[in-house]
């Protein structure tokens, strides 16, 4: 299919039917309402390579992929990279995947940005040292990251999800079902995420004028490492929030080597909804993260950056939603 069929079909010049894919606005509206007409009957699609070559735009948005320790499963990951591969295509881009440095160095950045004039970028596991955000913006190069910078200084748009609001509704979930001893299965401190999703355990502790102290206990996000380390403080707790479906996991292990049982004994709460979550027996009580949301709403941030450059830098906070299943359950009746 050709400019020239299109004009013919329109009865307008080459130029026009141009002009109406690049600047429509340099058109009457009943011209271009036609050559529309005629683009749609002739079910149109301009060459994007091309295109690309005219408007100087790849229609392109980056996205790397940092590696994962083995053994770990990203879930979360996956489907976050489902919904912004979907919201894009919507918006007429493609995501670009590429390998990125775990320490977030911008080398690859700066070659995609040469090579293959990529025109914006979407990062994620955004931390306080995180040097990418101030070296994007420093060449104004569009971007907008899903997590915070956790550092003092905000850098860039960000869409992110409020973990502490997530703890908070578990910990309102467990009093709500009688309980009063809710012990907390964190990351060691200094991780943006973990410290706040501890955050709102401890507000809504203490909201609900309930102990803290001895009920915090840490750990890596490994099965193993969770199940060793929150085995002291099951003696003093009647349920557990955890970081992580992972470090639920692990609180699992350790309640059945005492042999007692999750829900039971011991109520246990996640957070990520991972698909693991339902299957486990009992089923697991988790924080959904709205992750759907999340990647329309990186990708709409986005388009406003890219064709609006400059201005103050927007912040996006989701809330995530509880799923409750059969390891929370109700107290008995003293």
């Amino acid at each position: 299919m050709t400019l020239a069929l299109v004009a013919q079909r329109a009865g307008v010049s080459v130029q026009t039917v141009s002009n109406a894919l690049n600047s429509p606005d340099l058109l009457a509206p009943r011209t271009l309402a036609r050559v529309n007409e005629a683009l749609s009957e002739l079910d149109y699609r301009p060459h994007q390579a091309a295109r690309s070559l005219r408007t100087r735009s790849s229609r392109l948005i980056g996205y790397g992929v940092q590696p994962m320790p083995a053994g770990v499963s990203t879930p979360v990951h996956d489907d976050f990279l489902h919904a912004l591969s979907d919201s894009a295509d919507r918006a007429g881009y493609r995501i670009l995947l590429f390998a990125a440095s775990a320490d977030g160095e911008a080398d690859r950045y700066d070659e995609l940005l040469r090579e293959h004039s990529v025109d914006a970028f979407v990062l994620s596991n955004t931390n306080r040292g995180d040097k990418r955000p101030a070296w994007l913006l420093k060449r104004d190069v569009p971007f907008v990251a899903f997590g915070r910078s956790w550092s003092a200084r905000e850098h860039g748009d960000w869409v992110d999800v409020d973990g502490a609001h997530g703890t908070a509704a578990a910990v309102g979930h467990l009093v709500a079902a009688g309980h009063r001893r809710i012990a907390f299965l964190g990351w060691p401190r200094g991780s943006g995420v973990g410290d706040d999703r501890a955050r709102g355990w401890r507000e809504a502790m203490r909201e609900h004028a309930l102990p803290t102290r001895d009920l915090r206990v840490s750990s890596v996000n490994d099965v193993d490492a969770a199940r060793e380390a929150v085995a002291p403080v099951l003696a003093r707790a009647t349920a557990v929030v955890a970081a992580s479906d992972t470090l639920a996991l692990g609180c699992y292990r350790a309640l059945r080597d005492r042999d007692l049982s999750p829900g039971r004994d011991v109520a246990v709460v996640g957070f990520d909804d991972s698909p693991a979550a339902a299957l486990l027996a009992p089923a697991l009580s988790s924080v959904r993260q709205p992750l759907r949301e999340v990647g329309r709403a990186c990708i709409g941030l986005l388009m406003d950056r890219i064709s609006a450059p400059g201005g103050a830098a927007q912040h996006v906070l989701l809330p995530p939603e509880l799923v409750v299943r059969e390891s929370s359950v109700p107290l008995p009746p003293a």
